[in-house]
């Protein structure tokens, strides 16, 4: 379970004032010293993340935020890296004491709200303080979940895992398939995986994992070939398969070495509907038709790498881009969680496909993006369509594909 990727892992971020346990709470919770619990108020700086598993939820990643009440630079900055851990959450744990509630509270509750997601007040320190009975029953009484505990006394830790349990997303519990919903018991997938200078040394990337675990766990069958032996393979077998899955990169040769009555889509693709909204950022990507002579265009990564020469973010994606449109765009690059703030002067955003993140960061730059008005694509959808492949890339997503086909009219690209 120590290994699950960070993704897959069920996020919950604890949040409040500085110095009212949080730490504590979560060292308490997870059996484990895991964040450093002082008196001096403010220890905590930078979000502190503890995976481990809570049955009977399977795994999740606890994260222990900075005490946001502070002002000034240090204050700031903490404020910031303790946004980017809410963008992130999945269930929010807000931890105060039982003498201290105020607006600061409710401006939490507030942003737990606009982003919808689910939260569960912790009173902490109740060994010393008697919880305040009229805020207790005013939280209860909005259908908000109240536990009253004491990290330093273990109490109240039961009824925290079962609002935690109760809170958990449904799609958490009954985890959506990444691809063997679209292959079948006993049918097969051939997944395309080129190994060149961008390919990890001795291993797979997460993706390409992910899908043989997933067709696996599906009782599907799966056949693993470069692009060069993809022709030969499918020569060899007594009945097509019933879907081919390729490096986005490799797109145009295995789309010419697939028969057409074959569906083929891309990892990168099939994470865009596992990990975001897959129609979503199929509208995103018609905004490439709009792209016009010295527009901005942000290319984001959700994972930091040393990029090399033919980096698919830097130099692949932003030529295909570029032949495509006919026009000199211009590109930038961010990485990790480092996103801005005010997109409004970019045109078009192309993310990847966000396999190291669980799919409530990614929904949530999807939503940031359409409170700014700019249209989210990923890497696999822009390098389909740039390459005039977009249709044939959405066939194995009849309803993507649908919506695709009514918003850019009749006509496949």
């Amino acid at each position: 379970m120590s290994t699950t990727p960070k993704g897959l892992r069920l996020h919950i971020g604890f949040f409040g004032r500085r110095n009212v346990g949080k730490s504590s709470l979560l060292n308490a919770i997870t059996r484990q010293h895991v964040s450093i619990v002082s008196d001096v108020a403010g220890t905590t700086t930078d979000p502190v993340e503890k995976p481990m598993e809570l049955l009977p939820l399977g795994p999740v990643l606890f994260i222990d935020t900075a005490g946001i009440d502070e002002a000034g630079g240090l204050g700031a900055l903490r404020v910031e890296k303790t946004r980017q851990a809410l963008e992130r959450t999945e269930i929010a744990v807000l931890v105060a004491e039982p003498e201290v509630w105020g607006e600061f509270e409710e401006g939490l509750l507030a942003d737990f709200a606009a982003q919808e997601t689910p939260v569960v007040v912790v009173i902490n320190k109740t060994d010393k303080f008697a919880p305040d009975a009229e805020l207790v029953a005013r939280l209860r009484a909005s259908k908000r979940r109240v536990v009253l505990a004491s990290a330093l006394k273990g109490l109240g830790l039961l009824e925290l895992r079962e609002a935690l349990l109760e809170l958990a997303p449904a799609d958490f519990i009954d985890s959506p398939a990444i691809v063997g919903d679209l292959v079948g018991p006993g049918e097969l997938a051939v997944l395309v995986v080129p190994i060149d200078k961008e390919a990890p040394k001795g291993r797979l990337i997460l993706p390409q994992v992910q899908a043989i675990r997933d067709l696996l766990d599906s009782d599907a069958l799966c056949m693993v070939v470069k692009e060069r032996e993809l022709r030969s393979a499918l020569d060899r077998l007594k009945t097509p398969p019933k879907l081919v899955v390729t490096d986005s990169q490799a797109f145009l040769k295995v789309a010419a070495d697939t028969p057409l009555d074959v569906p083929l889509t891309s990892f990168s693709i099939l994470m865009a509907r596992f990990k975001g909204d897959l129609t979503a950022q199929v509208e995103g990507t018609l905004a490439i038709e709009r792209l016009r002579s010295g527009d901005r265009v942000l290319i984001a990564e959700a994972c930091s790498h040393h990029p090399i020469g033919e980096d698919i973010g830097r130099v692949k994606i932003p030529r295909w881009l570029t032949q495509y449109s006919g026009v000199k765009l211009n590109f930038e690059t961010v990485q990790g969680r480092d996103f801005p703030q005010d997109l409004a002067s970019y045109k078009l955003v192309v993310h990847c496909g966000a396999c190291m993140w669980n799919r409530r960061q990614m929904l949530s730059r999807i939503l940031q993006c359409r409170h700014a008005g700019v249209p989210i694509t990923n890497y696999g959808l822009t390098i389909a369509y740039s390459l005039g492949i977009f249709a044939r890339a959405l066939g194995p997503f009849p309803v993507a594909l649908a919506g695709y086909r009514a918003m850019a009219g009749n006509g496949a690209h």
